[in-house]
């Protein structure tokens, strides 16, 4: 060899690199979402004894649970934008040892007012959990990959609502230790992983390719070169030549048109979340708090296993338009099907199966189709914005519910959902190519509202 030889670059085997990632990766962002979702929905099940011993209507529960997301939408473009800047590890690090000791905290409340402080507490806490771990996958993953990726943390919002649920009716029935009521136990005991798991995370999470220690450099170089090149192949020069190019994001109005559809959408998943267990024991009155748990578990299960399948469908074919407005299909027909069923349990239990299927399985396509239409530098701030939209119908849905729904029949109150459902699916179906046809439901290009 001569002096001026180079040896060539080490042979990358990319599909074992991706393997890596996954392992390493998904695990964390599994466990804060999953964590995240059993935190939050814990005042659903506590309402089923906590509202007799502080004196709450339904309407005041629902107002209580809404209150959450006022605060939250406020600080979920800012937090994305300074998770950007101080790195992953740090800021959801963070982001789960505070809302965890907020939860704890809730189990020593004595009045409404309290409630309403708490919650808003919570949202402040938890404030760009999601749009942040979405935003942390893009520096992992590629665009043909992402909805895997994203079914793999969003896998754990259902697993997160089974063993809450779970969870939940058994502490109820079973945990009154030293005089608390066992309400109170349910939010000190679920308020205690995520402490653990945060801190765990400041010291397990990696924040970029660069800095994963079980990568070599040959690795964490290929994978950052592909997927710089997957990013500059989509961001157009206009982009490339903005000013502030991450604000653009807010004046995008594909970041607009996924953003109203996530508010639509986001009205019945919170719907969802803090109104099942009281839908549950409507179908039958002798439900104990263990019954419900057990039983409200089971729409979740079957929505993790189809989410599964509608993600690894809407990478493999492309037709991710066509996936969510399936998925959103089925959700509004479980709810007719619950609405017309309300005390009857096999059919009713059916309906609210179908729900949970819809609404939770539209997500990973939702949010994969999301990164698609933003630039690296919109990242941060274009899904923030399309969550903190999506965290709006948090607060409207439930508090419509509990006013549309009557004292007794809650599930009257799954009308407001189901028509919300239904508009998101129109808006869906008006997604078309910058030319003014139709999308093609196989092609990654970026789509705009027509």
């Amino acid at each position: 060899m001569t002096t001026g030889d180079t040896a060539p670059p080490p042979r990358v085997d990319g599909p074992g690199v991706i393997r890596k990632v996954k392992r390493s990766i998904l695990p964390i962002a599994f466990l804060l979402y999953m964590f995240s979702y059993m935190d939050r929905s814990t005042i659903s099940y506590a309402e089923l004894t906590m509202s007799e011993d502080l004196g709450i209507s339904l309407a005041t529960y629902a107002a209580a649970a809404s209150v959450f997301f006022v605060v939250y939408v406020l600080l979920e473009i800012p937090s994305n934008i300074v998770m950007a800047k101080v790195g992953a590890r740090a800021w959801l690090s963070r982001i789960a040892i505070t809302w965890g000791l907020v939860t704890l905290l809730t189990g020593f409340i004595a009045n409404t007012t309290h409630l309403y402080i708490a919650r808003v507490a919570l949202g402040i806490a938890e404030a760009g959990l999601f749009p942040g771990l979405v935003l942390y996958l893009t520096y992992w993953f590629l665009t043909q990959d992402r909805s895997r990726a994203l079914a793999g943390m969003v896998f754990a919002q259902p697993a997160g609502l089974i063993v809450g649920s779970v969870s939940a009716g058994l502490i109820l029935d079973h945990v009154d230790w030293f005089g608390l009521a066992s309400w109170r136990w349910l939010f000190v005991l679920q308020g205690l992983p995520p402490i653990l798991l945060g801190l765990w995370t400041f010291f397990r999470m990696a924040d970029r390719p660069a800095t994963a220690r079980w990568l070599s450099s040959a690795e964490s170089t290929w994978l950052d070169g592909e997927i710089n090149a997957d990013y500059e192949a989509r961001d157009g020069a206009e982009t490339q030549r903005a000013a502030h190019p991450e604000l653009q994001a807010i004046k995008n109005p594909r970041v607009l048109h996924l953003a109203v559809v996530s508010f639509l959408g986001g009205v019945g998943t919170y719907g969802m979340t803090f109104f099942l267990p009281q839908i549950v024991a409507q179908l039958d009155p002798g439900y104990s708090p263990t019954s419900i748990g057990f039983i409200g578990a089971l729409p979740y299960v079957c929505a993790a296993l189809a989410m599964l399948f509608v993600a690894r469908f809407a990478d493999r074919t492309g037709r991710r338009r066509a996936s969510v407005i399936g998925c959103l299909s089925t959700a509004v027909a479980g709810l007719v099907l619950t609405m017309v069923f309300r005390d009857v349990p096999v059919p009713g239990l059916l309906g609210l199966c179908l729900f949970a299927i819809g609404i939770v399985s539209y997500l990973p396509p939702f949010f994969a189709l999301a990164t698609e239409v933003l630039s690296r530098a919109q990242s941060a701030v274009g899904l923030a914005v399309i969550n903190s939209v999506a965290s709006c119908g948090g607060f409207v849905g439930p508090l419509l519910i509990g006013k549309v729904a009557k004292e007794g029949n809650t599930a009257f109150g799954l009308v407001v959902p189901a028509v919300s459902l239904t508009m998101a699916i129109v808006l869906m179906g008006c997604l078309r190519w910058r030319s003014g046809t139709p999308v093609s439901e196989k092609s990654p290009t970026p789509l705009v509202a027509g």
